[in-house]
């Protein structure tokens, strides 16, 4: 599972990526540094930088399952050559492209049949993409990972790269437990357990948390 910095956006930002700050955003920075101590001295390092959501929901799932369990090297290098084939991301143009022309991009037969019953799930509307922004975290969650290949992990990146969700844990993500182990345990191991613990100080913005340790250990995000 890639660290999902390849998510991220950076000035200056990609075609996919939207360039507006979440409203929240401010807010929940002074919040993380009057309380936590480690997140003062985190989010200054950053100026203002800030997460940069994916408008496209088709888009945003389509390049998590690029990114899972490869390095994020190798994740870029897929989702380039994908976007290369299918400039304008669409279901169509992904389903028209076929299985043999999205493995040539790098992705692996599994990944392939993935994001092809992607494109499939939202060209019939199986999916009711329309109504993620009213629904709740988990009823999101619950819908996506009924579709192949979507992991509670993509579709918490989902909830926090496309609805700009404010208070997601993606505990299944390497690099907030290596963030958490390098900020808040000295590079020791961390648990599960131990990563909702430190987490419980930061709501209602672990979405924010999670990006500034993110950003701790990829300062410049692509």
């Amino acid at each position: 599972m890639a660290l999902s910095k390849d998510l991220a956006g950076a000035v200056p930002a990609p075609p996919d990526v939207q360039p507006s700050v979440p409203p929240y955003w401010a807010e929940a920075k002074a919040e993380l540094m009057r309380r936590d101590r480690i997140m003062n001295k985190l989010i200054p390092q950053f100026g203002d930088m800030h997460l940069r959501g994916h408008p496209d929901p088709f888009t945003t799932l389509a390049r998590s399952i690029v990114g899972q369990q490869v390095t994020v090297k190798a994740a870029e290098a897929a989702w380039t050559k994908l976007r290369a084939l299918c400039p304008k991301m669409t279901p169509s143009q992904v389903i028209k492209a076929g299985a043999d022309e999205l493995a040539g991009c790098g992705l692996s037969k599994r990944k392939t049949e993935y994001i092809l019953d992607l494109a499939d799930h939202f060209k019939a509307k199986r999916v009711h993409a329309d109504q993620w922004s009213q629904m709740d975290d988990e009823a999101v969650i619950a819908e996506l990972v009924q579709i192949r290949g979507i992991t509670r992990w993509t579709a918490e990146m989902f909830l926090i790269f496309n609805l700009l969700r404010p208070n997601v844990l993606p505990l299944d993500d390497p690099g907030l437990i290596q963030g958490i182990s390098q900020n808040y345990f000295s590079g020791e191991p961390v648990s599960r357990s131990d990563a909702r613990e430190v987490a419980a100080n930061w709501e209602p913005w672990r979405t924010v948390a999670t990006w500034y340790l993110w950003r701790s250990l990829d300062p410049v995000p692509v």
